[in-house]
């Protein structure tokens, strides 16, 4: 179960015991059935992206999709749909916030830091 705080949730491409998660190109497999999810709707060409909501990463060397929680909103049989394809496959799911590639969390000004 998902936190109704949590803005973003890491499927990872490995399972409960450990073990890579097969075929290797899983998230985008995952990712592109969930293309047609989009806020502005259905749009000519949408099968050609991913959804915002829905998206194939490498985080720390293990392929993942990271899943917006606002597709629980949009559409939750959608969610529901890939929760359960989590679930289903054993595999490990993170609540988590992504930060934006490139950024880094600097310290207030007169901060200490480790």
């Amino acid at each position: 179960m998902v936190s109704p705080s949590a803005n973003e949730v890491f499927i990872q491409g490995r399972t409960r015991s450990g073990k890579p998660f097969r075929p290797s190109d899983w998230a985008e497999r995952l990712s592109g059935v969930m293309s047609p999810f989009h806020p502005a709707g259905r749009m000519p060409g949408a099968h050609l992206g991913y959804s915002p909501w829905c998206n194939p990463k490498v985080i720390n060397g293990v392929k993942c999709v990271v899943l917006n929680t606002a597709l629980r909103d949009y559409d939750p049989m959608a969610w529901d749909f890939v929760i359960g394809f989590a679930r289903d496959n054993e595999l490990e799911v993170v609540e988590a916030c992504l930060l934006p590639d490139g950024g880094s969390i600097n310290p207030a000004p007169g901060a200490s830091t480790p």
